[in-house]
């Protein structure tokens, strides 16, 4: 996983760093050609790729409706205020001048160029391309004209199925399809590239992330959840009414909104197109922020005969971090003190800093410390410290998973001989499963976790009765392609290495269950991965475990919010005999996801059940 600082990671894209710094490439087109009496709309054409690609043009005419003067794609848009009868043609364009434009707003321009196709983030993102006209000549013909009116986007304007299926004799790429807006969202809104549109009363489902965006929808009721987001459901269900909103004013202006909240009234601007989300409204009026009041969720306190499971990535902790008392207070009083806690992005004393340093005793007794401090129990804690920089994440961090526990409500049952590169196995005692080394690591050697966080098994004992707990840091979603990827399906490469890791851990649990079928069997941690995904799938095998989230209505399931998507990364998958026999109950604690001010990017997960 990424540094705090990226905190556009995630499920569904590449990992991020601040749009202002994004990066572009251009197309490369043929020698170019002239052209004279070309119009904003014949630029655009009615595919993503103009047919003035490369080529000059002169006297574009258009109003000036949105100026950038920040970040590293500086210029203005302008739009024609006399359309054609084509709603598949974009009567905006972005005009690239690389420095402050001297253009303002209102004014009349006429626009001498080169047509360009740049490619946020580069080709290998897969992102589609901004069509833009590069290296102008604007001469100002007149000021204070009135700017056209925005297109409304709404509800019903935007159709309900999501992108076409790319061309196979283009890899799959949907950029020489012809736009069909009335169809596709995607083609809908690369339909409006450029122009002045509008959303209204829309709801964040989103929060404010520290580069002053947010994702709104303007389809309140698209698989909304309850408490106000809109949750992604599957690889053939997208959200179509998702959009991102950047604004053109300041950042201290930027409104901080949690999930719920309403964007009240009219938010206006030119729509962009960003490497990091897609399809952007880039606000020159913003609406009025309306809070829905959400409210940090507390899951109930398990009973005296209920063992309380919980798993909770905090997200790159090391003694430096000011969010100790934070996530104590998170664990205490959210969660109720579960009696273990499988902690995920454990670094190492030193934090990003690499110089060989790989233990962790500082930054989890500071944890402790702070949750005794907030009215918890004395944790007690297990781990095992990687190998230097072999586990993926921040270099220098040495991330890992860690077990916490309540020495008054379990014990642990430690096994010893376990380290960062001698695998875990299963042996038996007297018919009953336990493991060779506890904790231990699984098959730390396999291909599997090369650069990334090795399994933590750990046995533990409640009133008697051994549990099996696995904690697991999955392979990241970093170098996907996006939802809004030229590339129709995006494809998802980076689960090839989630579906080893769960193919080993799934076997694993197979060595448990062969020798004691009935054994308790917990397999958590963030899984970087959707509970119908291929790698649950994969996880799950033959029923050798199940995912406990889907206990939960669809509209409850999530862990992460990103880009307008409520989706489930963190798991708790069971055995069957805490499924069937236990009578388990499952709660997805959400404490970050939804809010501006979270203190990690992925809310816990806690299951109670009687062994």
């Amino acid at each position: 996983m990424p540094s705090k600082s990226s905190a556009r990671l995630a499920a569904l894209t590449v990992a991020a760093v601040c749009s202002a710094a994004a990066v572009v490439q251009t197309i490369v087109l043929p020698t170019p050609a002239h052209a004279d009496s070309v119009r904003i709309h014949d630029i655009q054409g009615t595919t993503r790729i103009s047919p003035y690609a490369g080529q000059k043009v002169a006297d574009v005419a258009g109003i000036v409706t949105g100026v950038r003067a920040y970040g590293s794609s500086k210029g203005f848009w302008m739009q024609d205020p006399d359309p054609d009868a084509d709603p598949a043609t974009s009567e905006g364009v972005f005009v690239f001048t690389g420095s402050a434009p001297k253009a303002a707003v209102g004014d009349s321009v006429t626009v001498t160029g080169t047509v360009s196709e740049y490619v946020p983030g580069g080709a290998s993102s897969g992102n589609q391309s901004v069509t833009e006209i590069t290296k102008p000549a604007v001469t100002v013909v007149s000021s204070g004209n009135a700017v056209p009116a925005p297109v409304v986007v709404d509800a019903r304007s935007v159709p309900a199925a999501y992108t076409p299926v790319g061309d196979t004799a283009a890899n799959g790429s949907v950029n020489g399809l012809a736009l069909q807006p009335s169809k596709y969202a995607l083609d809908y809104f690369e339909s409006l590239e450029g122009m002045n549109v509008q959303v209204a009363d829309a709801r964040v489902v989103t929060a404010t992330d520290p580069y002053s965006e947010l994702w709104v929808t303007v389809k309140p009721h698209e698989h909304a959840s309850r408490r106000g987001g809109t949750v992604y459901g599957s690889y053939d269900s997208q959200n179509t009414g998702r959009i991102q909103i950047q604004s053109l004013g300041s950042t201290a202006d930027f409104p901080v909104a949690n999930v719920g909240d309403t964007l009240a009234g009219a938010t206006t601007g030119p729509l962009d197109y960003n490497q990091y989300g897609g399809y952007t409204l880039v606000a020159d009026h913003m609406g009025t922020l309306r809070s829905a009041g959400l409210r940090r969720e507390t899951t109930r306190k398990q009973s005296r005969g209920e063992l309380a499971v919980a798993t909770y990535n905090v997200e790159n902790l090391d003694p430096s971090d000011s969010t100790f008392e934070a996530h104590a207070s998170a664990i205490v009083n959210n969660l109720q003190s579960p009696d273990i806690v499988s902690l995920e992005e454990i670094q190492d004393d030193n934090g990003a800093t690499d110089d060989g340093t790989v233990d962790a005793s500082v930054t989890v007794n500071k944890l402790i410390d702070a949750i005794v401090a907030a009215g918890g129990p004395k944790y007690q804690w297990r781990s095992i410290d990687p190998v230097n920089d072999q586990d993926g994440g921040e270099p220098g961090g040495n991330i890992r998973q860690g077990f916490l526990f309540n020495p008054a409500r379990v014990s642990f049952t430690d096994r010893p001989g376990g380290d960062s590169t001698t695998a875990v196995g299963v042996t038996g005692e007297h018919g009953k499963a336990a493991l060779t080394f506890s904790p231990g690591r699984i098959d730390p050697a396999s291909d599997a976790w090369k650069s990334s966080r090795k399994p933590l098994a750990g046995e533990f004992v409640f009133r008697g009765r051994t549990v099996f707990v696995i904690a697991n840091h999955f392979a990241s979603k970093g170098g996907d392609q996006g939802l809004t990827s030229q590339y129709q399906p995006p494809t998802r490469g980076s689960e090839v290495q989630r579906h080893l890791q769960a193919a080993e851990v799934n076997s694993f649990v197979k060595d448990i269950l062969a020798v004691q079928k009935n054994a308790d069997v917990i397999a958590l941690g963030d899984m970087n991965d959707f509970e119908f995904s291929g790698t649950a799938k994969i996880l799950e095998g033959d029923g050798e475990l199940w995912s406990a989230i889907k206990s939960l209505p669809r509209s409850e399931r999530y862990t992460y919010d990103y880009q307008g998507n409520q989706q489930v990364l963190d798991q708790i998958l069971i055995s069957p005999s805490i499924r069937r026999g236990c009578g388990f109950e499952y709660d997805s604690v959400h404490v970050n996801s939804e809010f501006h001010d979270q203190i990690s990017d992925h809310d816990p997960q806690v299951l109670r059940f009687r062994p």
